[in-house]
């Protein structure tokens, strides 16, 4: 028994579609995409949780908007992902060996056209059948990220995102 428990606990998780998404609510528009592509990996003994994703992997409604996002404000040829390196701020508040749900502070450094930034959220871990359900959201500035937007679609595009992700580790 305590070597199984051992084992589990030294073990990573990690999917390779992991969703995340984005909103932007202006007065004039409401932008959202969504990338059912990133990579991510949770060291279930540390707390380490590391997330990429390509820009270009961003779907739009609007096709055009995604070419706009991508050429115009993402510069996605030449910064072509975004990372997120970070941890559970108190692991301990997460038993990824006993089923349940359990909610924990995520810290760590979001790098995005080019930019680093501390970021941290609240994230809800549900652990059961050998499976991490995650999910999170946060709050992001274009600005920030240094991520231009032009005075005349200042109306048309909000500088505050709203960032989900959800996962299914294994």
């Amino acid at each position: 028994l305590l070597a199984a428990t051992t084992v589990t606990q030294a073990q990573k998780f990690f999917t390779k579609d992991g969703t995340i998404r984005f909103f932007s609510d202006a007065k004039v528009e409401k932008i959202e995409a969504t990338n059912n592509k990133a990579s991510i990996v949770l060291d279930a003994s540390s707390g380490a949780i590391e997330i990429a994703a390509l820009i270009k992997g961003f779907v739009f409604e609007n096709a055009f908007m995604g070419e706009h996002f991508n050429e115009t404000y993402m510069e996605s040829d030449k910064f072509p992902k975004a990372n997120f390196r970070g941890k559970i701020e108190n692991p301990s508040l997460v038993n990824f060996n006993v089923s349940g749900t359990y909610k924990a502070k995520v810290v760590g450094d979001l790098t995005m056209h080019g930019v680093t930034k501390p970021v941290s959220t609240d994230a809800t871990f549900v652990v059961g059948g050998g499976k991490i359900v995650t999910d999170s959201k946060f709050m992001v500035k274009a600005s920030d990220f240094e991520i231009k937007i032009p005075g005349d679609k200042a109306e048309s595009i909000s500088n505050v995102l709203e960032v989900t992700c959800k996962s299914t580790l294994t």
